[in-house]
């Protein structure tokens, strides 16, 4: 049945300047990563020229004596020692300009007029600001504030006395604890008390053992002529083999 159609699948031709093949074609020398390459590679294999005094080649080598910290210190290192002109470091106007420069970020010498000021300051006795300042101390002041009262002496079997004390005794700790004091010493076993009893229960109630009953401790006998049994004892003759 398919002889014929084997047959005919080996003998079909297409044309090779059909479109589709023509587009495979183009797109497969889009893809290629060698014909990507290929004029590259072919100019390699060619070699290169380049001179010395090459444009490219002068560009590097003047950034690379502008970035040379050696080239860029040399002309320091050569004026070292050589200041020529002044009779004394003084009169020189680099070191003068130097001292002047570090004489204004110093912070003493900066704040040394402010300080000699300070302990220059003359303010009269009767100053408004002082005579605010003394009555704000005398409001804020403690020993002032506190004025401790006389000691009074009371009968002691004034009314207001003995209600005191009354209101003293069942205010105090002492007298408040004192029907527990027999207490004291006494030993107590936790065994009855209630967070025992909750704690036992609690352990009952998630004890697995007491929760579930095992099959083979429920006592069950079936029933033998039961309707669930007498339908499966028939359904097993008929699809019994024997």
């Amino acid at each position: 049945y398919t002889e014929a159609w084997d047959a005919d699948k080996k003998s079909i031709h297409v044309m090779p300047d059909t479109p589709d093949i023509l587009l495979a074609k183009a797109n497969a020398a889009n893809v290629s990563k060698k014909l990507y390459v290929q004029a590259w590679e072919e100019a390699k294999k060619k070699g290169y020229d380049m001179r010395a005094d090459a444009i490219p080649i002068k560009t590097a080598k003047a950034s690379r004596d502008i970035a040379s910290d050696y080239k860029y210190k040399e002309t320091h290192e050569k004026e070292k020692g050589h200041y020529i002109g002044c009779p004394s470091a003084k009169e020189d106007p680099k070191l003068a300009w130097a001292a002047r420069a570090m004489a204004l970020q110093n912070d003493r010498l900066y704040k040394k007029a402010y300080n000699d000021s300070k302990t220059q300051i003359h303010m009269p006795v009767d100053a408004m600001s002082v005579q605010a300042a003394k009555e704000c101390q005398t409001l804020v002041s403690d020993v002032d504030y506190r004025q401790y009262l006389h000691q009074w002496t009371c009968l002691p079997d004034q009314n207001d006395v003995i209600h005191a004390r009354q209101a003293y005794d069942l205010q105090s700790d002492n007298v408040y604890k004192s029907d527990l004091e027999w207490l004291r010493g006494i030993g107590w076993l936790t065994e009855g008390s209630v967070d025992v009893v909750k704690a036992k229960r609690a352990q009952e109630l998630l004890n697995d053992r007491l929760y579930r009953t095992r099959p083979e401790q429920l006592k069950f006998t079936s029933i033998a002529d039961s309707p669930d049994v007498v339908l499966a004892k028939t359904n097993a003759m008929q699809l019994s083999d024997v």
